[in-house]
């Protein structure tokens, strides 16, 4: 297992954003790695039908999958950007569960965007990350 180089910085001078899923600002040395928008797909990229939640799931695990073959995991990520379909209070309590149950306390900074739709019909969340692999 990989040490956790990541700095992560709330200042206190800012609002707490750990409650929403997220932190101020993440640092951490080394090679950036950008990973592009993932989402619940099959295997052979159609959009998985099903709720919010299952689709925070599966899109989060497709995240997994794409950190790992690369040789990183969710403790490299420093920044995610996240959109959702439609948002409103009871998605992003959702997308904080998922955030909190793959990051614990070490939240990655996050940018929220709440869209009309995305790139295929029947996506409702689509999430994407810069990840850092340590020196």
């Amino acid at each position: 297992m990989t040490h956790d180089q990541r700095t992560v910085t709330n200042p206190p001078t800012l609002h707490d954003p750990t409650p929403f899923g997220y932190s101020h600002a993440v640092s951490a040395p080394g090679e950036t790695v950008h990973i592009g928008g993932q989402y619940a797909s099959d295997a052979n990229g159609a959009p998985v039908p099903g709720d919010f939640a299952a689709q925070v799931d599966l899109a989060f695990e497709r995240l997994r999958s794409a950190l790992e073959g690369v040789g990183l995991g969710f403790e490299h990520v420093v920044r995610l950007g996240t959109y959702i379909v439609d948002h409103d209070l009871d998605k992003l309590e959702v997308l904080g569960k998922a955030l909190h149950a793959r990051f614990g306390d070490r939240l990655p900074a996050q940018t929220l965007s709440g869209v009309a739709s995305l790139a295929l019909p029947g996506m409702l969340f689509e999430v994407d990350a810069v990840a850092v692999r340590p020196v």
